[in-house]
């Protein structure tokens, strides 16, 4: 007689990219804070708790990419807003890293998604109205740097 066996439900691989900006956002403000040992904080970040439910290659990419790019991410940022960048919060800073960055240098993301997703992290990690300054200077940096998708919307 033939035995059936009960199927057993693959475990789903979430793939998700907030919670890799969120991994980005930590490990930068980990590095504003510390100094940057890229190394150390990626071999760090593997023990949060959300790391197991991040967009590996995503993170990977983010945060690579804004590290080979900080000192262009900075002077982008520092031409957006009102005072000097060391005064701005590392949280804010390490958001708008993370969304200029996208804006500047991965267009295959919509400057609508990079906008609300540095918004996000404002309200969950920021400030109490951190949120309406990310907003405005992302929104002056997606006016300048993505020009033709800013006037469809």
């Amino acid at each position: 007689m033939l035995e059936v066996q009960p199927i057993k439900k693959k475990k789903k691989l979430v793939n998700n990219r907030r919670k890799s900006r969120e991994l980005v956002m930590k490990s930068i403000y980990r590095g504003i804070l510390n100094q940057f040992d890229i190394n150390q904080i990626k071999k760090d970040i593997k023990d949060d708790p959300d790391y197991l439910k991040a967009d590996e290659i995503f993170y990977h990419h983010l945060f690579d990419g804004i590290m080979n790019n900080m000192d262009q991410l900075n002077n982008e940022i520092s031409s957006f807003i009102d005072r000097p960048i060391e005064k701005l919060s590392p949280i804010e800073h390490s958001i708008l890293c993370i969304s200029v960055y996208e804006l500047m240098h991965d267009v295959p993301t919509p400057y609508k998604v990079a906008i609300n997703e540095g918004v996000e992290l404002a309200k969950t990690f920021g400030g109490i109205d951190g949120y309406k300054y990310i907003n405005g200077v992302l929104d002056k940096v997606a006016e300048k740097r993505r020009p033709l998708e800013f006037l469809k919307h």
